[in-house]
């Protein structure tokens, strides 16, 4: 399976991940939204940040779900993993703020990743906010 992460630019995530200061990407929810059991280890997830073509991809090496999360295990788990996330030191406390409440966390290890040359999509069918979305092939969103 193939799998579409759209980024927030003002986080600057996406060159983290090029840059391999990022190598695990981490999805929170309230509810469960796809990744959730959605993804495994040998998929391919292709990024962009919002309102920007597609710029790099990356396999998946392993995913790691949590449910049923409470503040001390966001905490926990942005401690043993923020770094991982391209979270520094200095920036868990306002990702905890964000993240506090939420119930459910996929973090995504990320593997080989590449530059691809940009390319659009369209999300039409998949909801104008969606930010992961799941296919076979990611041609099947290529404008």
């Amino acid at each position: 399976m193939e799998h579409l992460a759209i980024m927030r630019a003002s986080w600057g995530l996406t060159g983290k991940i090029r840059a391999g200061t990022k190598t695990l990407e981490s999805r929170w929810y309230s509810t469960k939204y796809p990744p959730f059991d959605k993804i495994k280890a040998g998929d391919v997830v292709y990024f962009k940040d919002s309102g920007k073509p597609v710029t790099t991809k990356a396999d998946v090496a392993r995913v790691k779900q949590f449910s049923d999360l409470t503040p001390g295990t966001v905490k926990s788990l942005l401690e043993k993993y923020g770094e991982l996330g391209g979270i520094e030191t200095h920036e868990r406390e306002t990702y905890f703020h964000r993240f506090k409440d939420k119930k459910y966390c996929v973090l995504i290890f990320l593997t080989n990743v590449a530059a691809v040359e940009p390319f659009a999509v369209d999300k039409q069918g998949h909801g104008p906010l969606s930010s992961w979305i799941c296919v076979e092939t990611i041609d099947a969103l290529k404008k």
